[in-house]
């Protein structure tokens, strides 16, 4: 069974880009996308203790590249993402979320209040460490949401993990907003030289991927 869909057709169409060309950058329109796109990810009772950077000066890009093993895609990316994880999640936070809520749903305040304090029992329960390794649980949603963005705007991206996280946080100053960095996502335009846009796209079959009870 092959199934007709844009996105499926999207996502052969996407890969790891390994070279991006240079000359071409992201609108501001495709960027305002990104951004509303990461806002709308779904995170775990609605908190977001998530964030993104979005990197686009050329000489902070050379700087970071260096604590990421050296990947060119960081420094030649239109843009660099930088899905990143709070710190400091605590009742400031529920109590944030409680009252946007309240604002959008006033007919809803009481729900609204018992559920804030629900949440605050439930993480009061919670080390700091657990908290922080949720937080970051997060940011993975958010890195496959803002990927099939990309797809389906035809904007070419390459996921990374393998970086130095305590120097990016230093290069970035994000232990100011209570921030770490978790994954990166440099986005921009795949150059016509770079090889890898014609591999085919291998993946195990279905029948070893997905199980139907």
């Amino acid at each position: 069974m092959n199934p007709k869909s844009i996105i499926i057709e999207m996502l052969k169409w996407r890969y790891a880009v390994k070279k991006f060309d240079i000359s071409k950058k992201l609108t501001d329109e495709k960027l305002a996308v990104l951004k509303e796109a990461f806002n709308l990810t779904p995170t775990s009772y609605g908190l977001q203790p998530i964030r993104m950077v979005v990197v686009k000066d050329k000489l902070l890009k050379q700087d970071l590249q260096k604590f990421a093993f050296d990947q060119p895609q960081i420094s030649t990316s239109s843009h660099l993402l930088v899905v990143s994880a709070q710190t400091d999640f605590g009742e400031k936070d529920i109590d944030r979320f409680v009252d946007l809520n309240i604002e959008a749903m006033p007919d809803k305040k009481e729900h609204f209040m018992k559920y804030g304090e629900l949440l605050k029992s439930r993480f009061k329960a919670k080390s700091k460490t657990e908290i922080l390794q949720w937080a970051k649980d997060q940011a993975f949603i958010a890195l496959g949401n803002l990927i099939n963005t990309c797809a389906i705007e035809k904007i070419d991206a390459c996921p990374m993990s393998g970086f130095e996280p305590q120097e990016f946080d230093r290069l970035l100053g994000l232990k100011e907003y209570g921030l770490t960095s978790v994954v990166l996502l440099p986005i921009g335009y795949r150059a016509k030289d770079d090889r890898h846009q014609f591999d085919p796209k291998v993946r195990r079959p279905l029948t070893e991927m997905v199980i139907d009870i």
